[in-house]
């Protein structure tokens, strides 16, 4: 879905305080959109953020603190399987992670830098080496 079917092109909202965090990190990467996420039912309420890199969704946060991301299916099983995210239960080649504390923090801009790699060109090899080698520090 492309950000203009969305709903209403916002800003971001404010999120809760390690969201936030995430957030305000991938608004400085480049070729970044960020705007609201709205609500699926209700493009009236604000549900979290969205980030775009061009007209490719990256992913969003939801005000809960959830991340759902963009990955491919690809990268989607390497994860999985090492378990550094969840399965998206509503579409293919998504995964989900929270973002509860600081630790979450640094996983969460991880990821959503191996969905940027992948949409900017990293080739998937390369990131499938990045899984297979990354450790969740607590």
């Amino acid at each position: 879905m492309t950000l203009e079917e969305k709903g209403p092109i916002m800003p971001p909202p404010q999120l809760g305080k390690f969201p936030q965090q995430v957030s305000l990190e991938i608004q400085t990467w480049e070729n970044i959109t960020a705007a609201t996420h709205w609500n699926l039912y209700d493009n009236s309420k604000p549900d979290g953020a969205d980030f775009y890199v061009g007209k490719q969704e990256l992913g969003h946060i939801h005000l809960n603190g959830e991340v759902h991301l963009a990955i491919g299916n690809e990268l989607k099983e390497a994860l999985l399987k090492k378990k550094l995210a969840k399965k998206f239960p509503y579409g293919d080649g998504w995964v989900t992670a929270p973002i509860l504390s600081a630790a979450d923090v640094a996983h969460a801009i991880w990821l959503f830098k191996l969905s940027y790699n992948r949409i900017t060109g990293q080739p998937a090899e390369k990131s499938i080496a990045d899984i297979d080698k990354y450790t969740v520090k607590t």
